[in-house]
């Protein structure tokens, strides 16, 4: 039951206590802050895991060979492993229950790329239709390469948006124009959008097969890139991704006579299990916030307590009074409780405000590779509302406690 006598109470203890009940006000206030702070960096990190996991197709793997490390059946280490464009048909088939696109990558390091008076060095890559879903590119203009540009060895060629900007310096329609590439004359037939941004975009992507008759010579490639079908759950996901990595490894080290336990000649970079390692590392950097930030709070509740104590000893006589004149031990503990959340709530919910509103204003700003955007939702600062309550309440039972067991007779005689 709302009491104005009890309120006023509560507003002149605090008037004659003012900067004590600041400083503890503050310790509490920071406390919130600084948890606030924290699940917003946390979320930020979670952002900007994200988006990097964004840039590609989800489930990715991505497949390239090295040197081998150890001698096996006679042949010595140091060996050049090289994938031939048979090893990608090979496990497209025989994975294709579990692959949802997949296609080589074969790569002209280097390669000169021009359209009249402008030219650049650029990467070109052989590739399929599939490379669009991988990358999860999008069309600026025109379009991808496709099924029939493999079939009969066109030379057209889909380039990512900075070489459009860097050879169409005055914006014309490129499509339908006629690139350059190492003397070799690719008609443009569209430009494309990276998610993985500008480095992703310097770029330019022809039929694999025009690849091999132009410029290889030979079927040997660079790389396989694969995206694999998803299960019901994150758990069934991963095994899958295991068993398909090891599967792919084993079926490498057998045809090129690599041994099984050479982690050296064969690699396959499964993006199933970086983001669970990454799910997994973020769940215990957000329990180490909550972690500091609970007790950053515990030290300004106990910092309430302290002071609700000496708010106890300094009032004895008054309390003796009250109870003397019949008051109940749970009125004595509902004033001291009243007083302890009073302060506590207020001091948190300046803290919650201040830390909000420090993530709303430069939140927006924050862009590093691995922060984006901090921010906290609402349920987390419902939950921390909850938090402050039930650390005022903390913070004042004990001494409430102690105040509603003090005898009348004995704090009659206190001076």
């Amino acid at each position: 039951m709302f009491s104005i006598e009890r309120w006023q109470e509560i507003f002149d203890a605090i008037n004659k206590n003012r900067l004590r009940t600041f400083l503890t006000g503050l310790s509490v206030a920071s406390g919130i802050f600084i948890l606030v702070i924290l699940l917003g960096v946390g979320e930020g990190m979670k952002n900007g895991i994200e988006r990097a996991f964004a840039a590609d197709a989800e489930n990715m793997m991505y497949i390239w060979t090295g040197n081998t490390s150890k001698e096996y059946k006679g042949l010595n280490p140091g060996r050049s492993i090289q994938m031939d464009y048979s090893d990608f048909e090979h496990i497209a088939r025989k994975h294709k229950e579990n692959i949802a696109s997949a296609t080589p990558i074969v790569r002209l390091w280097g390669g000169i790329i021009s359209y009249k008076n402008e030219s650049g060095n650029y990467r070109v890559e052989g590739t399929t239709v599939d490379m669009q879903k991988i990358e999860n590119a999008d069309m600026y203009k025109g379009r991808f390469i496709n099924e029939n540009d493999i079939t009969t060895y066109e030379k057209v060629v889909a380039i990512g948006y900075k070489v459009y900007t860097d050879l169409f310096k005055d914006k014309e329609d490129p499509i339908g124009k006629y690139l350059d590439i190492n003397g070799v004359q690719f008609k443009l037939v569209g430009v494309y959008l990276d998610p993985g941004g500008e480095r992703e975009e310097t770029r330019a992507v022809i039929p694999v097969s025009t690849m091999f008759r132009v410029f290889k010579g030979d079927q040997k490639i660079n790389n396989i890139s694969l995206s694999m079908k998803g299960a019901a759950t994150q758990q069934a996901t991963l095994l899958r991704a295991e068993n398909l990595t090891a599967a792919i490894e084993e079926f490498l080290k057998m045809k090129h006579t690599v041994a099984p336990d050479d982690t050296s000649a064969v690699h396959v970079n499964n993006s199933v299990e970086e983001a669970a390692r990454f799910t997994t590392l973020m769940l215990m950097i957000r329990l180490f916030f909550w972690g500091v930030g609970i007790c950053t709070i515990i030290a300004g509740v106990v910092g309430v307590s302290n002071i609700m104590l000496i708010i106890v000893k300094e009032r004895t006589k008054e309390i003796g009074i009250r109870k003397a004149l019949g008051a109940l031990p749970w009125s004595i503990i509902g004033m001291i409780l009243h007083e302890s959340i009073f302060i506590t709530a207020i001091a948190g919910f300046f803290g919650l405000i201040m830390g909000l509103g420090l993530l709303e204003i430069v939140g927006p700003f924050v862009e590093t590779e691995f922060i984006v955007n901090p921010t906290v939702n609402f349920n987390v600062a419902v939950t921390t509302v909850f938090v402050l309550v039930a650390a005022g309440a903390i913070a004042g039972f004990f001494p409430a406690w102690k105040a509603a067991r003090i005898k009348p007779i004995i704090a009659l005689r206190d001076e």
